[in-house]
């Protein structure tokens, strides 16, 4: 099995942070969003895996080439960012087997394992989460044995609260890039868009079987208020970890995660604080706020946060969201 990962978006919502640092690359509850995602497909022994690259996309190769050596990847840039099935297009040439796609703006919770014991006369998986406002996303009708029989982008009017998460198995990858040619020589949606879920749909049309999965979890991490409730939730999970002998005179509440050399003094952190490698966090009380690599963090009352690396915070009160490298001086 191959995996194809479109990754090639500028991430406007995480701005600053995605000036310099490419969304998938931004960092919750002390890893990459995008490593949260290679170490669930790891062990499903992939043969290769795809990266539609685009902005910053030099940090993407970078990055996963120091942090995953084992793993035979291959980067592939989308020049133009025409909605999904144009990003997955860009492939076709590397795909020659089955074929796992994940969109990279969110994390989910599943039993990948469920693609090892499919059956053979089903042609497919398809992700699923139940949500409470499913006409702002692709919504999954399906019929009496949980195949799909209809997905549409944002309905009006929506006939199911299950909604497609960005990730989909196809057994036959040759009959995938053929419903997705047949997408892109329709006209494009009102964005100049072509969406996978078109190319999935005229499958499903065709007689192709695609199963419905619901995820146990769907984690947003596309803007600041979203990251830090999937940091929240991650750390429920299992990831929290308490400061350690380099920590003076620090009240918890949990869950917090403090990196093995961080040095807090006389601090107050949590709930849902994540403070990473590197920082010296001194006279301060932060919540529901990630602490970037390396940061100083000095006589600061913080909440609903998200501290860039390297960056300097010095007397200030509320939230603030900066990227690496700022320097931030209030009250003095």
């Amino acid at each position: 099995m191959k995996v194809i990962i479109p990754l090639a978006g500028k991430g406007t919502r995480l701005r600053p942070h995605t000036h310099a640092t490419p969304k998938p690359l931004i960092r919750v509850a002390g890893k990459e969003v995008l490593g949260h995602i290679l170490d669930k497909i790891i062990p499903l022994n992939v043969t290769e895996v795809y990266f539609i690259v685009g902005h910053l996309h030099d940090q993407i190769e970078e990055y996963v080439r120091k942090s995953y050596p084992n793993l035979k990847f291959k980067t592939i840039k989308q020049d133009e960012l025409k909605g999904t099935a144009h990003a997955v297009a860009q492939a076709r040439d590397h795909i020659d087997e089955d074929v796992l796609i994940i969109f990279a703006d969110t994390l989910f919770e599943a039993d990948l394992s469920v693609i090892k014991r499919l059956s053979d006369d089903i042609d497919g998986i398809i992700w699923a989460k139940a949500v409470e406002n499913p006409q702002i996303y692709g919504v999954i009708e399906h019929n009496e044995q949980g195949l799909m029989h209809k997905i549409m982008e944002k309905p009006e009017d929506p006939k199911s609260n299950l909604v497609n998460i960005g990730m989909q198995y196809l057994r036959d990858s040759a009959s995938l890039f053929a419903a997705i040619d047949y997408v892109l020589n329709q006209e494009p949606g009102p964005r100049g868009e072509y969406f996978l879920t078109d190319a999935l749909q005229y499958m499903v049309d065709g007689g192709a079987k695609i199963k419905i999965e619901e995820v146990d979890a769907w984690l947003d991490c596309g803007n600041v208020e979203e990251l830090l409730k999937t940091n929240l939730h991650l750390l429920n999970s299992g990831l929290a970890k308490k400061p350690n002998g380099n920590s003076i005179n620090v009240k918890v509440t949990d869950p917090v995660m403090v990196a093995e050399d961080a040095i807090l003094e006389n601090v107050e952190i949590g709930p849902n604080v994540t403070i990473e490698s590197g920082c010296n966090i001194t006279g301060s009380k932060i919540s529901n706020s990630i602490i970037g690599q390396g940061s100083i963090i000095d006589g600061a009352v913080l909440h609903d946060s998200l501290i860039g690396a390297e960056a300097v915070v010095r007397d200030v009160d509320g939230s603030l969201n900066v990227l690496d490298h700022s320097v931030v001086i209030g009250r003095k």
